[in-house]
């Protein structure tokens, strides 16, 4: 035993060696280890690597609760090599930087409605589109009437940053015309006179923005992708609604927002326990507008989609271990795949297929 006991002491010595070692060269050592980040990440696009197809990717997943491990509202839908963005939620710019999906290569970002947790990533966004493509048109931001009010408000708020920017990089590289956005605005048909309407027919891909039911929200839409023989569905924020599932007949992937009301009673209960009825009273009321996991899954049911996909979780689910209990009884209601959507998830749809394949970006 002897002899291992040396060797222990050897080994410990040798860390304690290279431990110093590394101290005194910490800043040569971080320099480096920085460097290698630099090398692997800027400029990282996973676009062209993609086969042609649709792809789902999914840069936000939250909602307004805080949730360290979950952005605002975010889906982002690759179409060939085309990048379209569905609502803006808080931190998921910065998410499609780390999933290697530059978010200035889009083509436009579409909004469901506008609570603030859908649009108040919004500045990034314009901010990336304007300054990572030295653009000189602002960025397309399409959605229901009232788009256009709300993104000239953005760019009233942000109209100093953008000064400066000019001021300090100069027009060459920040050009003056293409900061902010642009709204796009879309008219639906009048109430019992249809519920969509296409935003974008073009190259093969078509976009069609259909009514939903998040009263008092008004107006709010999800979107339905197709290209190549693929199909994708976002639901944006809603209650049970049957448009849903008349549009999404036969998709590949329903993204649908879900709220466990069983979960949310657990937070109301604690909120009434410690005098804030205030938040008690809120969590009573968002059981009104928003669909359950079981509800959606019978939506997946009657649409006949392909798999089915949560998002805009509600409440907030800090470990895995609780997924369960937040699907609750879905599983009755829909045999396909289920999923509870994470940021970082991609969902690729190769075109003309039948295959969806799922893997992580972060």
């Amino acid at each position: 035993m002897q002899w291992l006991k040396k060797v222990l002491l050897a080994l410990v010595g040798l860390v304690l060696v290279l431990a110093a070692v590394v101290w005194v060269f910490q800043r040569q050592v971080g320099m480096q280890l920085l460097k290698q980040v630099a090398q692997a990440n800027v400029g990282r696009n996973i676009i062209p690597t993609l086969p042609d197809g649709l792809h789902v990717a999914l840069c936000g997943t939250g909602s307004p609760f805080p949730d360290p491990s979950r952005a605002g509202p975010c889906t982002a839908v690759i179409a060939g090599d085309r990048l379209f963005v569905v609502d803006a939620g808080e931190g998921s710019a910065r998410n499609m930087a780390y999933m290697g999906l530059p978010a200035g290569t889009m083509e436009a970002l579409l909004l469901t409605h506008f609570h603030s947790d859908h649009i108040d990533g919004l500045g990034p966004f314009m901010l990336q589109h304007w300054g990572m493509t030295t653009a000189t048109t602002p960025l397309p931001i399409y959605g229901p009437t009232g788009v256009d009010t709300l993104v000239d408000g953005f760019r009233a708020a942000y109209v100093y940053d953008y000064g400066y920017r000019v001021a300090h990089h100069s027009e060459k590289i920040m050009p003056s015309g293409g900061s902010g956005g642009k709204g796009m605005p879309f008219n639906l048909p009048a109430v019992g006179q249809g519920d969509t309407v296409v935003v974008l027919d073009d190259k093969g891909l078509k976009i069609t923005a259909f009514r939903v039911n998040h009263a008092p929200i008004e107006p709010a839409v999800g979107y339905r992708f197709d290209y190549k023989g693929r199909s994708v569905v976002i639901t944006g924020d809603t209650k049970l609604t049957p448009t849903v599932a008349t549009v999404a007949q036969g998709a590949d992937i329903l993204v649908h927002e879900a709220l466990q009301p069983a979960l949310v009673n657990i937070l109301g209960a604690e909120f009434e326990a410690k005098n804030m009825g205030n938040l008690a009273h809120v969590m009573r009321d968002i059981l009104n507008y928003h669909t359950t996991p079981e509800e959606a899954a019978a939506q997946a049911n009657a649409a006949q989609v392909k798999h089915l996909v949560y998002n805009h979780i509600v409440p907030p689910l800090p470990v895995k271990f609780a997924y369960p209990a937040f699907v609750g009884d879905a599983a009755k209601f829909f045999s396909g795949p289920i999923t509870v959507g994470e940021d970082g998830m991609l969902f690729t749809l190769p075109a003309n297929s039948s295959v969806i394949e799922k893997k992580r970006l972060m």
